[in-house]
């Protein structure tokens, strides 16, 4: 098989994800980082991606790619779904099924609007994340965020994380 068949087929298998219990431990200690909108600096300030982002950088390594500025507004001007293309880029998509601890959550604010919300699942109906006014903190997931969740992904496992990396 070639390089980029074997790069082909790693990628269409289900790829290895962190553990759970794993993630969770690292997005607690993120519990407390005032919020700042764009910043992604333990202690220091986080949004809600500065939140998944910072977990990224400690469990599997440099970020994948650049990110783009974004308003508060995210994509309400019309300008697609960069939150949710950016996790089908490089998250790994879990199948309808109960929350899961580790799991990254994208939610949409208003129906119809771009996913522009994140979290990461500490528990069934809990998880930590970041709002506006609000230190990165560990919150239920009230039933009215259940139903706004667009999707649930998994953070790769490292290698799995580079292959995805070198396929682009």
């Amino acid at each position: 098989m070639t390089e980029a068949g074997l790069v082909n087929a790693l990628c269409e298998e289900r790829p290895a994800t962190l553990d759970g219990a794993l993630v969770v431990s690292e997005a607690q200690t993120w519990i407390g980082t005032p919020y700042r909108h764009r910043a992604s600096l333990r202690g220091a300030g986080a949004d809600c991606l500065g939140v998944i982002r910072g977990v990224w950088r400690a469990l599997i390594g440099p970020e994948p790619e650049d990110l783009p500025p974004y308003a508060r507004s995210w994509a309400e001007d019309g300008a697609g779904e960069p939150m949710l293309d950016a996790a089908l880029r490089w998250l790994v998509r879990q199948e309808a099924g109960p929350i899961e601890p580790g799991d990254v959550l994208l939610f949409r604010v208003a129906r119809g609007g771009p996913a522009k919300h994140a979290g990461i699942a500490t528990g069934a109906r809990m998880m930590v994340h970041a709002y506006d006014g609000h230190a990165v903190t560990e919150t239920p997931i009230p039933e009215a965020w259940e139903r706004r969740i667009v999707g649930r992904f998994r953070f790769p496992a490292a290698e799995t994380a580079c292959v995805l990396r070198d396929a682009r």
